[in-house]
């Protein structure tokens, strides 16, 4: 069965005549991980609303460094320069937890949005919450230990597909969150000492998440307490397992 749009919460929490307006327009996409929705500079033409993906926007430098800068799954919505006042981004945009997303042109969500109303409010909430993540990351990823970072990254990963096992290898965890994979292996490490976590052959399972939870820094109960502010629905927080391949 496919995937039915109100699975991502921006869309079901529109009024139900500005969904039947919208929904015609709505492109149901297949995602794999790996895939560029979107390079720096160029011109903008979709805006997407994951349902089963999950979506990394990150920055990458002239070296080819890089970190992700927010994630983006079912609460929301990648594009929001084209709402903003201009068509193209620094940052890049690729899928990391392949799945499935809606996407809506560029000219359809134009016009809604000019509209004002639900669409408009609903959506300038979103970029609020959105930056405040940019901003929790930035902060987290030059205060932190990756211990923490990486703590935060699984709960984050978890709230956004409470169904799903993920399947990244720990060196594009490790670029993601800006460190070198040895660095992930060694926090993984100690998380597993802790019992808050299983790692083996490649695969890590979360079994305690309250502790994980304590093993995070402030960085996750901030950002989940703006989007649950912000939006119309609370992010699932269920205990699924994560895997890796080494």
């Amino acid at each position: 069965m496919a995937p039915h749009p109100t699975q991502n919460q921006l869309l079901a929490a529109l009024p139900p005549g500005d969904f039947e307006r919208l929904s015609p327009n709505l492109e149901l996409l297949s995602m794999r991980l790996g895939d560029a929705m979107y390079e720096p500079d160029r011109q903008l033409e979709h805006a997407y609303f994951p349902v089963t993906a999950i979506v990394s926007l990150h920055y990458v430098t002239r070296s080819g460094a890089s970190s992700e800068i927010a994630g983006v799954g079912p609460e929301g919505m990648v594009g929001v320069p084209l709402f903003m006042g201009g068509d193209t981004t620094s940052s890049s945009a690729v899928v990391r937890a392949g799945g499935h997303a809606y996407r809506l042109s560029r000219r359809a969500l134009g016009v809604e949005f000019t509209r004002g109303g639900a669409v408009q409010r609903l959506l300038l909430r979103y970029t609020q919450a959105l930056i405040t993540q940019m901003c929790q990351t930035a902060a987290c990823n030059r205060h932190h230990s990756v211990e923490q970072q990486l703590s935060r990254w699984l709960l984050w990963t978890l709230d956004r597909l409470p169904a799903q096992e993920l399947t990244m290898t720990q060196e594009l965890v490790a670029n993601l969150l800006g460190v070198r994979r040895e660095s992930i292996t060694e926090a993984a490490g100690r998380l597993q000492e802790g019992g808050f976590i299983r790692y083996r052959r490649g695969h890590i399972d979360v079994v305690d998440r309250i502790g994980l939870q304590s093993r995070s820094c402030e960085c996750y109960a901030a950002v989940k307490s703006e989007m649950n502010r912000l939006l119309p629905k609370q992010l699932a927080a269920p205990v699924e397992p994560v895997h890796w391949m080494g």
